[in-house]
C-alpha cells in the first residue's frame, strides 16, 4: 500500500490545526481509502495554544505526528525541514488556515499515479485581498520575465512531490531553501492543476509587507541575475558619483581664480578615467562614442550652469585692505557679470567725501551760498498759533 505524508506547517494556529486534521482523516476515508497515510505539524515556535492541542491530536491518532521547532525559523526554513522529515511515497505540503483546499488533494494523487513527479496546484483566483492578489500577479510576471530559470506563476508551493525529489531535497543541503524556484530549477516531469484560492477559515493571516518583501527578495537573489548585476551597478556608480563630486567639490573650494572652470575640467576627466577603469574591472563593455559623447554633455551642461549661477569677471578683481583694534583684513573682491546693461545703484559704505579747493575765494562763494540758502528756508518757516 501506497504512502501519503501530509506536512502542516503552523504558527499561532490554535483555532484550525484541530479541523485541519478532522478534515483531512475524513477525506483518506472517503476518497483515498486505499492509501495510507501520515499527517506531520510542524509548528514555527508558536505563542498560543497551538503546540497543547497538537499534543491532544497526536495522542488520539497515532499517523499524526508533530515536530516543535526550538525558534522561529522563518517561512521559508521550516515548511522545506518538514518536507524533509516526512517518509510517504508522496507528500503534499497544506497550509493549516484552509487555504490550500484538501478537496483538491485527490486530484494530485491523480496526477501522481499518471507519472508525474510533481504536481503543482496554480492558483487562478482569489478570495482574499484583491489588490494582494494583483501585486502578487505582477510580481509573479516580473520574475517570470528576469529569471533564468523557469518560474511557475502563482505558485504558493501547495502541490505533490515525489519521494525522488524530497531525496534530491535532502541531498541539496541548502541553508536558504526557496521550494518554488526549485521545483522549476531541477527539472522533474511535472504538471499543475488550476483551483480557486478560498478565504482563511479563522484566525488572522501572518503575511505581511515584511513577509512577502523576503519573499520577492529571495526569489529575485536565488533565481536571477539582474538583481545582483542592478546592486552592482548602482554601488559603481554611487562610488563613481561620490569620488566625482569629492573632487569637484575640493577644487571649487580652492582660494583660486577660475575655481568652478578648474572643477568641471578636472571632474571631466575623472569621470572618463573612472568609466574606463570600472567597465574593465566589471567586464562590462561600453560603447566608447556614446560614453564621451556622455561625458561632453555633461561637462557643457556644467559650465551652462556656471554661467548662469556663478557668473563672476576676474579680470576686474579688487583687493580690500582695512583694519580694526585686533586685527588686519585682506578681502578679494570679484565682481559678477551682468548680462543686461542696466542702471546698476552702488551702495557707498564710506565718509561722503568732500571737493579739494585750493583757492581761498572759492571756499568764500561756497559759504555764501550756504548762508543765502538758510536765509531763504527761513523764510518759507510759517509759525501757526493755536
Amino acid at each position: 500500500m501506497k504512502k501519503i505524508s501530509i506536512m502542516v506547517p503552523c504558527y499561532n494556529e490554535e483555532e484550525n490545526v484541530i479541523p485541519i486534521s478532522e478534515a483531512l482523516i475524513d477525506m483518506f476515508a472517503k476518497d483515498l481509502p486505499q492509501y495510507d497515510y501520515e499527517i506531520l505539524f510542524i509548528d514555527n515556535d508558536s505563542t498560543d495554544t497551538t503546540r497543547v492541542k497538537l499534543r491532544q491530536i497526536c495522542e488520539k491518532n497515532h499517523k499524526i505526528k508533530a515536530i516543535f521547532n526550538a525558534k522561529n525559523f522563518g517561512q521559508f526554513n521550516s515548511p522545506y525541514y518538514g518536507i524533509l522529515q516526512t517518509e510517504g511515497d508522496c507528500t503534499i505540503p497544506v497550509c493549516a488556515d484552509f487555504q490550500d483546499p484538501i478537496e483538491l488533494i485527490p486530484e494530485l494523487v491523480a496526477k501522481w499515479e499518471e507519472g508525474y513527479k510533481i504536481v503543482c496546484a496554480v492558483k487562478t483566483k482569489s478570495k482574499e485581498n484583491p489588490i494582494m492578489y494583483f501585486l502578487r500577479a505582477c510580481y509573479y510576471k516580473l520574475i517570470k520575465k528576469m529569471s533564468s530559470v523557469e518560474q511557475i506563476e502563482q505558485f504558493t508551493g501547495f502541490g505533490l512531490y515525489d519521494k525522488s525529489f524530497v531525496k534530491v531535497l535532502r541531498d541539496l543541503k541548502d541553508p536558504i531553501p526557496f521550494i518554488r524556484g526549485i521545483v522549476g530549477e531541477l527539472g522533474f516531469k511535472r504538471t499543475e492543476i488550476e483551483y480557486t484560492q478560498p478565504q482563511r477559515r479563522a484566525g488572522k493571516t501572518h503575511n505581511n509587507f515584511y513577509t512577502l518583501y523576503d519573499a520577492a527578495m529571495l526569489s529575485f537573489t536565488s533565481y536571477t541575475k539582474i538583481g545582483l548585476r542592478l546592486a552592482t551597478f548602482v554601488g559603481a556608480i554611487s562610488c563613481f558619483a561620490s569620488v566625482v563630486i569629492a573632487i569637484v567639490y575640493f577644487i571649487r573650494r580652492m582660494r583660486i581664480d577660475n575655481a568652478w572652470t578648474y572643477a568641471i575640467a578636472v571632474g571631466t576627466v575623472s569621470e572618463f578615467i573612472i568609466l574606463i577603469v570600472g567597465s574593465l574591472a566589471l567586464n562590462a563593455k561600453i560603447n566608447i562614442v556614446f560614453m564621451i559623447i556622455g561625458i561632453i554633455i555633461g561637462a557643457v551642461a556644467a559650465y551652462i550652469c556656471k554661467i548662469v549661477f556663478f557668473s563672476v569677471d576676474y579680470k576686474r578683481t579688487e583687493f580690500v585692505q582695512y583694519e580694526d583694534d585686533e586685527y588686519y583684513y585682506y578681502v578679494k573682491a570679484v565682481p559678477k557679470i551682468s548680462l543686461v546693461n542696466e542702471n546698476v545703484k552702488v551702495k557707498q559704505i564710506n565718509a561722503r567725501k568732500t571737493r579739494k579747493t585750493s583757492d581761498l575765494s572759492d571756499i568764500r562763494r561756497a559759504a555764501d551760498k550756504n548762508a543765502a540758502t538758510l536765509e531763504a528756508d527761513d523764510d518759507d518757516i510759517t509759525f501757526y498759533d493755536k
